[in-house]
């Protein structure tokens, strides 16, 4: 799908290949990664600002399923077609105006009024993440042709992402603590400023000389295919196989079906599909998505647990969630090193069955949990995390020449975030059916019984209300007991999914390397 510029405007800077872009590559990566920061700040502070968002705007449980992903269900969508956009109108034009939709997007989110105006809020964020996601890869790969620099660059961009889950937790924490929850996504705008101010000057542009037409009809079966396969999972798990479930799944089947048929006829096509004929990237794009599969639902939830299960303050609940954060970017700094001394697969699947057996730690939680456990466990999820998803990242990129780096940063962004969707969609249900099943004390009123049925914010609203201390201290103590089995359970699944996920990547990665050899545009 992507083509070099070959007339001089992607930068090349690497291994002497154009010395006169080398000492402001670091720079551009500098820039590069802002915009991962901002996506990342994003997601974390959702979940911190849940049980406020859910107090103000009442969302029914499945509006508050909808509202955590629906973002990924868009982004997923679109990933691989504003890929394609930025192949055509040029990668760092993408970049600058998606960072900019995003800003005004996310004053958008802030300022929502009810559950249906959140849900479209996200929508929109989605579509202008999109736009942002597919070109920081696909510029890192071009912007750097000396391999061991591209590993470097390419942790420095994992351990951005993980940065911005531990500053987006912190910062929305102290941010919760003194103003109204809108005020953790207008944190969007000063990181937008500079990302389009500072980049750009610094980021270079690059873009495919002769792309062909941007297929419209693959845009809309790509977006309609993601969107309905992930809605008729979520409806599945969380109702059953009624119709609208069934109905959903054959529409996202046959839409994405059509697509693949579609690409593999178009001269030229929104998604190289003969990039999957390559074991290890096949393998390092599997391995990601499930990963983020068994990660997602648990991460989504861990702050409700904290703050409302724990009753820690927004703030100590976004330093809770830290030490994973921590490991992650020392992992990533350090994880393409490791994979060259040992081996891709030691470090991959070594990675993901640490992160199985912590997630196995956590099935062990109860309400009075104390925090070593915890955050020993959410440390060793953090490094494992590092250093897979370094790793795949590079494999990814370096398994393909430098021209198609947008179809396989698309497909490596796709395959995240399809599988956080797919992860909320699943693991948010099983912790929802868990949490609904609970049984509720004797003289609880038929409204307080059905808010607190819906969810944990609800239980503590509803509980607040009730007259009788004895009565409400039962019902607030049920639903949290329900709430955190629904989370020892989905803690469970995940670690069964990550472990599985190990053994998979040490056969699939078996024989893969990373580049070392000086490339030479």
């Amino acid at each position: 799908m992507t083509r070099t510029d070959h007339t001089g405007r992607t930068g090349p800077s690497g291994g002497g290949a154009d010395p006169a872009h080398r000492p402001g590559r670091w720079l551009a990566l500098g820039v590069l990664v802002l915009a991962v920061l901002l996506v990342a700040v994003d997601a974390t502070v959702l979940g911190l600002a849940t049980p406020f968002l859910s107090e103000d705007l009442k969302p029914s449980g499945t509006q508050l399923l909808w509202i955590g992903d629906v973002y990924s269900f868009v982004i997923a969508g679109l990933l691989v077609s504003m890929g394609s956009l930025g192949d055509r109108i040029g990668r760092k034009k993408l970049l600058l105006s998606g960072a900019v939709a995003f800003g005004a997007v996310s004053a958008l989110n802030a300022y929502a009024t009810s559950p249906e105006m959140m849900i479209v809020a996200r929508a929109l964020l989605g579509v202008a993440g999109a736009t942002l996601m597919p070109s920081t890869l696909a510029l890192i790969r071009n912007i750097f042709h000396d391999p061991r620099e591209r590993s470097l660059a390419v942790g420095v961009w994992g351990a951005m992402a993980s940065a911005g889950a531990a500053v987006g937790p912190v910062v929305g924490g102290f941010l919760l603590e003194h103003f109204w929850w809108g005020s953790v996504f207008l944190i969007n705008l000063p990181v937008m400023a500079v990302l389009v101010l500072v980049g750009a000057k610094l980021i270079p542009e690059s873009k495919n000389p002769a792309p062909g037409p941007w297929d419209l009809l693959s845009v809309v079966l790509s977006l309609v295919g993601m969107v309905a396969v992930v809605y008729a999972i979520k409806e599945a798990a969380v109702h059953g196989f009624r119709a609208d479930a069934i109905g959903a799944a054959v529409l996202g089947v046959a839409a994405l079906v059509w697509f693949v048929r579609r690409q593999l006829t178009l001269p030229a096509p929104l998604l190289d599909m003969r990039l999957f004929r390559n074991r290890g990237f096949s393998g390092a794009v599997l391995a990601d998505l499930l990963t983020i599969l068994g990660l997602s639902g648990l991460v989504f939830f861990l702050s409700q647990f904290l703050q409302l299960v724990q009753g820690r303050h927004p703030l100590e609940a976004g330093l809770a969630e830290l030490p994973a954060a921590v490991g992650a970017v020392v992992a990533g700094l350090v994880a393409g090193s490791a994979a060259r001394r040992f081996s891709v697969r030691s470090v991959v699947a070594g990675g993901l069955a640490a992160v199985g057996l912590a997630l196995a730690v956590l099935t062990l939680l109860d309400r009075s949990s104390g925090y070593p456990v915890l955050g020993a466990s959410l440390l060793v999820v953090g490094l494992g995390a590092g250093f897979a998803f370094t790793v795949t990242a590079d494999v990814i990129l370096s398994s393909v020449p430098k021209e198609q780096a947008g179809s396989a940063s698309a497909v490596s962004e796709t395959a995240y975030e399809l599988g956080a969707a797919l992860g909320i969609a699943l693991l948010g249900s099983i912790v929802t059916g868990v949490y609904r099943g609970f049984a509720l004390p004797r003289g609880v009123p038929a409204g307080a019984a059905s808010a607190a049925h819906e969810s944990l914010g609800g239980a503590v609203e509803a509980s607040a209300d009730l007259p009788d201390g004895a009565t409400a201290g039962a019902l607030l103590t049920a639903a949290q007991d329900a709430f955190t089995e629904g989370l020892r359970t989905a803690a469970g699944v995940g670690a069964a999914v990550l472990l599985a996920t190990a053994v998979a990547a040490w056969f699939l990665l078996r024989g893969q390397r990373l580049a070392d050899g000086v490339e030479h545009p």
